[in-house]
């Protein structure tokens, strides 16, 4: 992973994001987006693990659900966005074919 891929990460998902994890999950996936969908998948599942609201009566009240909501909003924009290692329009990619070779004839 080179160093634009790893700045439009960290663009996406926040400066704090650990870099070797990001490195790692480059290496399986081999795609910034997937890698971005994937972090940013996981902290949805987080939020949605939790309660998004919980009200201590006159003392304090928590409401995660615009956040919940941002993360699907930026979830959804990543089709949108352009990554560093995206194939450009008309690019072709690399296609790997393989075929048994068999004689034509049988050999007596």
């Amino acid at each position: 992973m080179d160093g634009a891929i790893l700045a439009w990460l960290l663009a996406q998902l926040g400066t704090t994001a650990d870099q070797a994890d990001l490195a790692a999950r480059y290496a399986r996936l081999g795609s910034a987006r997937k890698v971005a969908n994937e972090v940013l998948t996981e902290r949805r599942a987080r939020l949605l693990g939790e309660p998004l609201r919980m009200t201590v009566d006159g003392v304090v009240t928590i409401d995660q659900s615009n956040n919940l909501a941002g993360l699907e909003r930026q979830i959804a924009g990543l089709a949108e966005l352009v990554a560093p290692d995206d194939l450009a329009v008309g690019e072709a990619g690399v296609d790997l074919v393989t075929v048994p070779l068999l004689p034509l004839r049988r050999t007596r």
